[in-house]
C-alpha cells in the first residue's frame, strides 16, 4: 500500500474544558480534542497543534518562558513541553503515572513543572522540565487535588486546592537533592445552621439521658468549601468559598484570616449568596465571577471590602485569566464562549472572541463546492460551518437527534431523530436555516440514513427490520417510494452508484435483534433501479402480519457476502482512542476534504487532502462527477427554495368507527391498533388509508352482515337459556375443538396446579424451618398460665437444648474449678489465720445474693475479689450461665406443676358444670355457665394444628384421595348393615328402654291430675264419695307440691353449694399463682443481678482485648517509626557529608578568592610601588549597581497587583557592564602600558566573577545548612515521637494490669442499709472510691457520732445561754450609752438657749422673787383693764345685735312680698335671658375675652408681687436673726464650735 498524498489539517472546531491560558500577551490555547488551539486575541486568528501523543489532557503555560506542557491520555502517559511559537518540543517528561494526570503547572520564569495524577497513587511531583528530570514526588499527596499553582514570587512554593481543602506544598532543596513537605490550611468552620441546639432540661442526674442525646445532637461546625484560590502580591493566597466566604491565608504563619462574612451584620447584599467561582487579580482589585451571569470587581480598604464596579455578563462564566501584560482579563464559559476585557482602551465593554458552542458532535457532513460543512450536537442543535472554520448559522431543533446527512443535488440536510422522525432542512438561507419537511417512519430512533452519489435515493434504518427508501427531490416532496424487511438490525450502510442513469447498489450489514455486541451476521446486497422511480407501484399485502409492502426493491432477498480491500492513501491521528474514537467521517463532493467526529471528545476536525502531481488523476475523477450532478442540482434546488416552511399538523379528533356506530362487542372489532394521530408512522397511516377504503367500498355488506350476525346471536342466546338443563356437551358443534380447548383448559390447569403446588411446597419449607428453629429445638416450650379470675399471667423460661460445645465448656470449667479448689485448700492450710479470714468476707459477700436466698447457688463460682485474668472472667461468664440455666429449669418445674393442677382444676369444674346443667335442666333454668378454657398462650400446641373448621374452602381431594375415602365409607356401611338385626340390642330396647339401670323418677315432673267428673260436674252435683275422692286428691296435690319445693330448694342449695367450691378452688389456684409469680419476680430479680455481673464481665473482657489491640497498634505503629527513623538517620548522613563537601569547596573557593587577592602584587611586582598601589586600588574598586527604589505601595490594598520588572539585570550582569566600561582605555592610570593594563583587567575580572561566586555558593551554603537544620530537628522530633510512643506503650500496660486487679464488684444493697446516694451507685459516675467494710465498724462509728453530737449540743445550749445574757448585758449598756447622749444634746441646747432682755434684768438682779412680785402686779393691772374693755365690748356687741334683729324682721316682710311676685319676676327674667341669648354678638364674647385675660394678668400681677413680698420678707426675717445673733451672743456656742 503506497500514499498518494497528506491529509492536512484544514480547521477543527470544539470546545469541551473550562482551562484557557495565556500563551504571550496576545494569544491564548485550549485543548479541543487530540489538538492544541491557539487564538490570536488581535487578530482572531487560530493555529492547531496536533499532539504528538494520545489525546490531551491537563495543559498549562507559562508566559515569561514562552513554553507550554500537556498530558496525553493513555496508559502510562507523558508530558510534553513545547515552546511558543516555535512549537518546538523542549522535552518529553515519563513519570510513574500508571493512568492520567489530573493537573499540571509551570512554575513563572523558573525550570519546575507540577503535576498531579489520578488514581492509584494520588501523587504530587515535581519536574525539571528543562533537564526533563523527577526531582521529588509524594505520592497520595493530590487524592482530591483540582488545581496546582506554584507561588509567582517564589517557585518553591505550591498551592493544591481540593475539593474541600487547601494544601501549600513547600520545595526544600540540599544541593540537586529536592523534598516535598505539605502543610495543611486550616480552615475557619461555620455552625450548621440546619439544626438548633436543644434547651436542656433541668434536673440533678449527671447520666440524664435527654442530656446525653442534647450534647450528642448540638450542631455541628463544618469547614468551609474552598472553589477557587490566586496569589496576590505579598505572596499570600487568596481563597473564595462556594458558602461566599472570602479569605486571605499566609503562607509562612498557616493563618487564615477572612476578609469577607456573608453572614456577617453589615455584609454586601449582593456578596451574600455569592459563589466564588474563579478569582483573578486585575486592575488592583479582585476580580470575581461566580454562577450567575455577573463579575464584580472587589477592592479592599482596611480590611473592608467593596464592589468597586459590576459587569453584566451574557451567561455564567467558569475561568478569569489575566495576561502577563495585565491589560487583558479573559473570561471563559463552560458552553463554549471566550470573552475579552481590554483596560488599554478604558473601556468597560466586554468583548466576544469565541462563540461555538459545547457539548459533543453527533455526526457532520458536508456538501456544494463551497465545501460548508453542516454538524449536528448532542443538544440538538444544527450548525453550518464554512470552508475556513467559522460558524455562519445555527438552528436549535429541539429534539433529541442521531445523525445528519446532506443531498447532493440540493442544499438540505436531513436529521434522523430519536422519536424516528427525518428533518428536513433548508440550508440555502445562512442566516435563517428552515425546517421544510418531517416524516415519521418508526417509533424508535433513526440509526442510519445514506444518500446515493447521484442524490436520488435516501436509505434510513431504525432499531427494527424495516429498510425505508425515500426519494430525495424535493420536487417529489421527498416522497417515501417503499421500504424492504431485513434479517435483522442493521449495523452499517452504504450505496453504489458508478454512472449517472444507472442503478444504485445498496449494502447492509446486518446482526441479530438479540446482539448487545454490535456484531454483524450477515450482508444484505440490492439494487435500486434508476428506471423504477416513475414507474407503477404495486403494493403487496401480508396476511398473517396485516404488513403493507410497496414492491420496488427488486433484489431485496438476494444476499451476496461482499470483501473490498481499499489500498491506503494516507492516514492521520484525528480523535483520541481512549474516549472512543471516530464517531462520522464524511467526505466533501470533490473528496479532497474529510470531516470528523470523535466519541466523547467534543470536536470537529476538518482535513485537507494535498495529492502529489502524479495522483491528481484519482481526484479529477470525482471533480468531473460532481460537476455532472450540477444539471440536477439546478432543477431541484429552485424547488427546495420554494418549499414553506413546515408546521405541525394539529390532530383532529377521531370519529367514531361504524363498528361503535352499530354497538359492536369488543371481540368482533378489529385486530389492529391504530396509535394516535402525532404517534403514527407512515407504514400506519397507508394501513389506515386501506382499511378506510376497503370499509368504504363493503360498507353495504358489512352492514347485512351484521345484522345478521346480531339475529344469530339472538336466537342462539335464545335457544341456550331455554337449553339449560342439558348437558353443555351436547352443544358442542365441533368436537375436535372441544377436545382441543379441553386440552388447553387443562394444560393451564395443570399450570396453575404447578405453580400452587411449588407456592405449598415453599410455605411447607418455610414452615418447616420455623417450627424446627424456633420450636422443635426448644427443650422448654414458651408458655404461660393465666389466672381465673384477674389477669395475672405467668410465663415460664423457654430454653433451647444446649449443645455439646457447651456442656463441654461447663464441665471443663468445672474440672479446672475442682482442681483450682484443691489446691486454694492445700494452700490455705500453710496461711496464716489472716488470709481466711478475708476470704470469709467475700463468701458472706457473696453469700447475700439472691441466688444464694434460693438454695441455687453454683458451688463452682469464682469469688469475686480473686478474678485477676481474663481467662477467669471468661469461665466466670460459662458457669453464671449455667447457673441461670438451673435457675429458670428449677422455675419451670415449679411452673409445669403449678400448670397440672390447673389441667386438673378444669377439669374438676367441667365435672361440676355437668351437674350444675342437670340442676338447671332439672329446674328448668337457662343461665350460661362459667367454662374456664386455656388460651393459646398457655396451649401453644394448638396453634401448630390447623382444625378443620378453621379452613373455609373446601378441600380439594385427589383422585387417590377421592377412593380412599369411598372405600372407607362402603366399609363403614356394611359394618353397619352387619350390626343392623342384633337380637339383643333389641330386646333391650323393647324391654328396658336401651338402658340397664332404672332411672330416678323425676320428682319435679310428676303430677296429679284432677278426678274426671272435677271437669264435668260442678260441685254441686258430687256425690259423697266423689266429694271423698276429690279430697283425696286435694291432699295428694298439696303434698306432692311441699314435697317439690322442699326438692327444688335441695337443687338450689347443691347448685349454690357447687358454684361456690368452684369459685373457692379457682381462687386457690390464683393464690398459688400469685405466689408463683412472686417467686418468679425474685427468680428474675436473680436473673438479672447474674446476667448484669455477665454484662460487667464481658465488658471488662472487652476492654481488656480493646487495650491488647492498641497495644499491637501502638507496636505496628513503633515499628514503622523506628524502620523511618533508620532511614531518616542514613539520610541524614548523606544530607551531612552532602553539606561537608560542599563546605570544602567553599572554603576552597573562598581560599582561591584570597589567593588572588594576596598574589596581586606578586603579579605585578615589576611595576613601580605608587603604580602598584593606585592598581591595587582600582582592583579593589567595584561598579555601583543601580538598584530599583521601592515605589511607595498601599499596603492597605491587598488585591493590587504583581510589580514584577522582567527587563531589570541582576547583579552579576550590572557588574560586569560597570567593570567593562571601567576597563575602557582612558581610564588606564599614567605609567601603565596597554599590555599591563589589559592583564589588570583580566586579574579583576577574575577577582569580580570569584567574589560572585564566592555570594552565590554562600547562600547555597546556607540554605543547605537550613535544610540540614530542619532535618535534624525533625529527626529529633521523630525521636521524641518515638519515646512518647514507648510512654503511652509503658503506661497502656500498666493500665491493663490495673484493670485486671481492679474488678468491678457487684454489691447487693438491701434496703434501708443503703449509706451513698440512690441515683449514683457506681465509683466511676462518683469519681470517688467505694470501700467495703464491715458493718460493726460503721455501727460503731455512728454510736461514737451520736456521743459527741449529744455533747456537742450541751455545749451549744450553755453557750447560748451566756450568749443570752452578754447580748442582755450589751443591750442595757446601748441603752445607757443613748441616755448619756440624749442628756449631753439638752445640756447643749440649754447653752445655746438665746434670752430676752427681761430673761437678762431677771438673771441680773439678785432676789429673783421681788421681781416675781413686780411682775405679778402688773398682770393683775393689766387684767383688770382687759375685764372693763370686755364689759365695753359687749354692750356694744348687744346695740349691734338688737338693730340687726330689726333689720331681720324688716327683710323678712319685704321677702314676703317679693315671693308673692317671685313666679311672674322669674317669667320675665327667662324672656330677657331668651332675649339676651339671641342677641348676644362676637363683640360681646370678644369683651368677656378680654375680661377674662385682664383678670388673668391682674392675677398673675399679684402673685408676682406675693411672690416677691414673701422674697423680701424672708431677707428681712434673716437680717433680723443676724441682728439678734450680733447683739445677743452665745459665749458657751463660740467654745462648743
Amino acid at each position: 500500500m503506497s500514499e498518494i498524498g497528506i491529509l492536512e489539517i484544514s480547521w477543527i472546531q470544539g470546545f469541551t474544558r473550562d482551562n484557557v491560558e495565556f500563551v504571550d500577551n496576545n494569544t491564548v490555547c485550549y485543548a479541543c480534542g487530540n489538538h492544541i488551539c491557539f487564538l490570536n486575541l488581535e487578530t482572531k486568528t487560530r493555529n492547531v497543534f496536533p499532539s504528538p501523543g494520545r489525546s490531551v489532557g491537563a495543559l498549562t503555560t507559562d508566559c515569561r518562558s514562552g513554553t507550554f506542557a500537556f498530558s496525553e491520555r493513555k496508559l502510562d502517559p507523558s508530558i510534553f513541553v513545547h515552546t511558543f511559537p516555535e512549537l518546538e518540543l523542549k522535552n518529553e517528561l515519563k513519570g510513574n503515572t500508571p493512568l492520567d494526570y489530573t493537573s499540571l503547572t509551570l512554575s513563572d520564569g523558573g525550570p519546575y513543572l507540577g503535576s498531579c495524577s489520578s488514581l492509584p497513587d494520588y501523587s504530587i511531583t515535581v519536574w525539571n522540565w528543562e533537564k526533563a528530570e523527577l526531582l521529588c514526588t509524594q505520592s497520595h499527596g493530590g487524592q482530591d487535588v483540582i488545581y496546582l499553582e506554584f507561588n509567582p514570587l517564589n517557585c518553591l512554593q505550591l498551592c493544591a486546592l481540593g475539593t474541600t481543602t487547601l494544601t501549600l506544598w513547600n520545595i526544600e532543596r540540599c544541593g540537586s537533592f529536592h523534598l516535598l513537605k505539605p502543610s495543611a490550611i486550616q480552615l475557619p468552620e461555620i455552625p450548621d445552621s440546619s439544626s438548633e441546639k436543644p434547651t436542656p432540661t433541668s434536673t440533678k442526674d449527671p447520666n440524664c439521658i435527654s442530656q446525653i442525646l442534647a450534647a450528642l445532637s448540638e450542631p455541628k461546625a463544618a469547614p468551609v468549601t474552598p472553589s477557587t484560590v490566586c496569589w496576590t502580591a505579598t505572596s499570600q493566597l487568596c481563597v473564595g468559598c462556594a458558602e461566599g466566604y472570602l479569605l486571605l491565608v499566609d503562607p509562612e504563619s498557616l493563618s487564615v484570616s477572612v476578609l469577607f462574612d456573608p453572614k456577617a451584620a453589615g455584609a454586601i447584599p449582593e456578596l451574600k449568596s455569592f459563589y466564588f467561582q474563579a478569582v483573578a487579580l486585575y486592575g488592583n482589585g479582585l476580580i470575581a465571577v461566580g454562577k450567575e451571569s455577573v463579575m464584580h470587581c472587589l477592592q479592599s480598604k482596611e480590611t473592608q471590602i467593596s464592589i468597586r464596579q459590576t459587569w453584566e455578563l451574557e451567561r455564567p462564566v467558569t475561568t478569569a485569566v489575566v495576561s502577563p501584560n495585565k491589560d487583558k482579563l479573559l473570561l471563559s464559559a463552560n458552553t463554549g464562549q471566550i470573552y475579552v476585557l481590554k483596560t488599554a482602551h478604558r473601556s468597560d465593554q466586554i468583548e466576544k472572541i469565541l462563540d461555538v458552542h459545547s457539548g459533543n458532535f453527533l455526526s457532520a457532513a458536508m456538501f456544494s463546492d463551497k465545501n460548508i460543512c453542516v454538524s449536528l450536537r448532542d443538544s440538538g442543535i444544527l450548525q453550518l460551518w464554512s470552508s475556513g472554520g467559522t460558524c455562519i448559522a445555527s438552528l436549535p431543533l429541539e429534539t433529541e437527534v442521531i445523525n445528519v446527512t446532506c443531498c447532493p443535488i440540493a442544499h438540505y440536510a436531513a436529521v434522523g431523530t430519536a422519536s424516528g422522525k427525518i428533518l428536513f432542512v433548508d440550508l440555502n438561507f445562512e442566516k435563517q436555516l428552515r425546517l421544510v419537511h418531517k416524516v415519521h417512519l418508526y417509533h424508535t430512533a433513526v440509526d442510519h440514513l445514506v444518500f446515493d452519489q447521484e442524490g436520488r435515493f435516501l436509505l434510513c434504518s431504525g432499531l427494527d427490520s424495516h429498510l425505508y427508501v425515500l426519494d430525495g427531490r424535493p420536487s417529489a416532496k421527498f416522497a417515501v417510494l417503499g421500504y424492504v424487511e431485513v434479517p435483522g438490525r442493521i449495523l452499517s450502510l452504504s450505496t453504489q452508484c458508478v454512472a449517472r442513469g444507472e442503478d444504485v447498489k445498496g449494502l447492509a450489514l446486518c446482526g441479530s435483534q438479540e446482539d448487545k455486541k454490535n456484531e454483524g451476521s450477515c450482508l444484505l446486497m440490492f439494487c435500486l433501479p434508476f428506471k423504477g422511480i416513475g414507474g407503477k407501484k404495486h403494493i403487496g399485502y401480508i396476511k398473517r402480519k396485516k404488513l403493507i409492502t410497496q414492491i420496488l426493491l427488486q433484489s431485496a432477498t438476494d444476499v451476496t457476502l461482499l470483501l473490498c480491500l481499499q489500498e491506503l492513501c494516507c492516514q492521520r491521528r484525528c480523535h483520541s482512542k481512549r474516549l472512543g474514537g471516530i464517531r462520522s467521517v464524511s467526505f466533501s463532493p470533490d473528496s479532497l476534504k474529510v470531516v470528523t467526529t470523535g466519541i466523547g471528545d467534543g470536536s470537529l476536525l476538518c482535513t485537507k487532502t494535498k495529492a502529489e502531481d502524479a495522483d491528481i488523476a484519482h481526484f479529477k475523477s470525482r471533480q468531473i462527477r460532481a460537476q455532472s450532478i450540477r444539471t440536477s442540482f439546478i432543477s431541484e434546488n429552485p424547488v427546495l427554495i420554494n418549499l414553506p416552511v413546515w408546521e405541525e399538523e394539529t390532530p383532529v379528533s377521531s370519529k367514531k368507527t361504524e363498528e361503535t356506530e352499530f354497538g359492536l362487542d369488543a371481540t368482533e372489532e378489529d385486530e389492529h391498533y391504530l396509535p394516535p394521530a402525532s404517534a403514527t408512522t407512515w407504514l400506519e397511516k397507508k394501513h389506515e388509508e386501506i382499511v378506510k377504503e376497503d370499509n368504504k367500498e363493503h360498507a353495504e355488506t358489512k352492514k347485512e352482515l351484521r345484522d345478521t350476525m346480531k339475529e344469530l346471536r339472538e336466537a342462539v342466546h335464545k335457544m341456550m337459556l331455554e337449553n339449560e338443563s342439558f348437558p353443555i356437551k351436547q352443544f358442542n358443534l365441533d368436537v375436535e375443538e372441544q377436545k382441543r380447548l379441553d386440552a388447553m383448559a387443562e394444560e393451564e390447569a395443570q399450570k396453575v396446579k404447578a405453580e400452587i403446588e411449588r407456592d405449598i411446597l415453599e410455605k411447607q419449607y418455610q414452615r418447616d424451618v420455623l417450627k424446627r428453629e424456633c420450636w422443635d429445638s426448644m427443650l422448654v416450650k414458651p408458655r404461660s398460665i393465666n389466672a381465673f379470675h384477674s389477669k395475672l399471667a405467668v410465663q415460664n423460661y423457654p430454653l433451647k437444648d444446649r449443645r455439646e460445645k457447651e456442656l463441654e465448656d461447663i464441665r471443663r470449667v468445672q474440672n479446672m474449678r475442682t482442681i483450682e479448689k484443691a489446691a486454694s485448700k492445700l494452700m490455705a492450710q500453710r496461711k496464716d489465720s489472716s488470709k481466711p479470714e478475708e476470704g470469709h468476707v467475700a463468701e458472706s459477700a457473696d453469700s447475700e445474693e439472691l441466688s444464694a436466698l434460693l438454695a441455687l447457688a453454683n458451688k463452682y463460682l469464682y469469688d469475686q475479689f480473686s478474678m485477676q485474668t481474663v481467662e477467669q472472667r471468661v469461665n466466670q461468664i460459662i458457669l453464671i450461665q449455667d447457673l441461670i440455666y438451673s435457675i429458670k429449669m428449677a422455675f419451670n418445674s415449679d411452673f409445669d406443676a403449678l400448670f397440672k393442677r390447673k389441667l386438673k382444676e378444669i377439669k374438676i369444674v367441667d365435672d361440676r358444670n355437668k351437674n350444675i346443667r342437670d340442676i338447671m335442666l332439672e329446674l328448668d333454668i337457662e343461665e350460661e355457665l362459667w367454662e374456664p378454657r386455656l388460651t393459646d398462650m398457655e396451649w401453644p400446641e394448638r396453634l401448630l394444628v390447623v382444625e378443620d373448621s378453621e379452613i373455609k374452602a373446601e378441600k380439594y381431594l385427589t383422585p387417590e384421595q377421592k377412593a380412599e375415602e369411598d372405600r372407607l365409607r362402603l366399609e363403614r356401611e356394611a359394618r353397619l348393615a352387619a350390626h343392623k338385626d342384633d337380637s339383643r340390642e333389641r330386646a333391650l330396647k323393647d324391654m328396658m328402654d336401651g338402658v340397664l339401670e332404672v332411672k330416678k323418677v323425676d320428682i319435679l315432673k310428676v303430677e296429679i291430675f284432677p278426678p274426671e267428673f272435677s271437669l264435668t260436674k260442678p260441685p254441686i252435683q258430687w256425690s259423697e264419695e266423689e266429694k271423698k275422692v276429690y279430697k283425696e286428691y286435694e291432699k295428694n296435690f298439696k303434698e306432692l307440691t311441699e314435697e317439690k319445693e322442699k326438692y327444688k330448694r335441695g337443687l338450689e342449695f347443691e347448685m349454690k353449694k357447687l358454684h361456690e367450691i368452684i369459685k373457692e378452688s379457682t381462687e386457690k389456684f390464683d393464690e398459688s399463682l400469685t405466689k408463683l409469680f412472686e417467686k418468679k419476680v425474685k427468680f428474675m430479680a436473680t436473673i438479672y443481678q447474674e446476667e448484669l455481673k455477665i454484662t460487667y464481665l464481658a465488658q471488662a473482657v472487652r476492654k481488656v482485648e480493646e487495650m491488647n489491640r492498641q497495644e499491637q497498634e501502638l507496636k505496628l505503629k513503633l515499628e514503622q517509626l523506628l524502620a523511618q527513623k533508620v532511614k531518616t538517620e542514613k539520610d541524614l548522613m548523606g544530607f551531612k557529608d552532602m553539606v561537608e563537601q560542599f563546605q570544602f569547596a567553599y572554603e576552597d573557593i573562598v581560599a582561591e578568592d584570597k589567593n588572588l587577592d594576596s598574589e596581586f602584587r606578586k603579579e605585578f611586582a615589576d611595576l613601580p610601588k605608587y603604580v602598584t598601589d593606585q592598581l591595587y586600588k582600582l582592583f579593589k574598586r567595584r561598579p555601583r549597581v543601580q538598584r530599583m527604589r521601592t515605589q511607595s505601595v498601599d499596603d492597605s490594598n491587598v488585591f493590587r497587583q504583581h510589580c514584577l520588572n522582567t527587563s531589570a539585570l541582576d547583579g552579576l550582569s550590572q557588574t560586569l557592564a560597570g567593570m567593562e566600561e571601567s576597563d575602557a582605555p582612558e581610564n588606564m592610570p599614567k605609567g601603565v602600558t596597554q599590555f599591563v593594563w589589559e592583564k589588570f583587567c583580566a586579574v579583576r575580572k577574575t577577582k569580580v566573577e570569584s567574589e560572585q561566586k564566592i555570594k552565590v555558593n554562600g547562600l547555597e551554603l546556607a540554605e543547605m545548612q537550613a535544610f540540614l537544620q530542619r532535618r535534624l530537628d525533625e529527626d529529633n522530633a521523630a525521636q521524641e515521637e518515638i519515646k512518647q510512643h514507648f510512654e503511652e506503650l509503658r503506661s497502656l500496660r500498666t493500665k491493663r494490669n490495673q484493670h485486671l486487679m481492679n474488678p468491678m464488684i457487684l454489691v447487693v444493697l438491701p434496703q434501708g442499709q443503703v449509706e451513698t446516694s440512690s441515683v449514683d451507685l457506681t465509683a466511676e459516675t462518683a469519681e470517688t472510691d467505694y470501700i467495703l467494710i464491715n458493718r460493726s465498724v460503721v455501727d460503731n462509728l455512728k454510736e461514737k457520732i451520736r456521743r459527741v453530737a449529744e455533747q456537742k449540743i450541751t455545749y451549744m445550749e450553755a453557750r447560748c445561754e451566756v450568749r443570752k445574757d452578754i447580748i442582755q448585758l450589751e443591750w442595757q449598756h446601748r441603752v445607757l450609752d443613748k441616755k448619756i447622749e440624749d442628756l449631753h444634746e439638752k445640756k447643749r441646747e440649754l447653752k445655746m438657749l438665746r434670752l430676752s432682755k427681761d430673761d437678762m434684768e431677771c438673771l441680773s438682779k439678785k432676789d429673783p422673787n421681788s421681781h416675781v412680785l413686780e411682775k405679778i402686779s402688773k398682770m393683775e393691772k393689766s387684767i383688770d383693764f382687759m375685764k372693763q374693755t370686755h364689759k365695753r365690748a359687749i354692750h356694744r356687741r348687744m346695740k349691734k345685735l338688737k338693730q340687726i334683729n330689726k333689720k331681720i324682721s324688716m327683710t323678712a316682710d319685704s321677702t314676703d312680698g317679693i315671693k308673692k311676685n317671685l313666679p311672674e319676676m322669674e317669667t320675665s327674667v327667662a324672656e330677657l335671658r331668651h332675649i339676651y341669648e339671641a342677641a348676644a354678638t362676637e363683640e360681646n364674647e370678644a369683651a368677656e375675652r378680654d375680661e377674662r385675660y385682664q383678670e388673668i394678668v391682674h392675677r398673675r400681677k399679684l402673685e408676682d408681687l406675693a411672690r416677691a413680698k414673701s422674697d423680701e420678707l424672708d431677707l428681712l426675717r434673716k437680717e433680723v436673726e443676724r441682728l439678734e445673733r450680733r447683739n445677743f451672743p452665745s459665749l458657751d456656742q463660740m467654745k462648743y464650735n
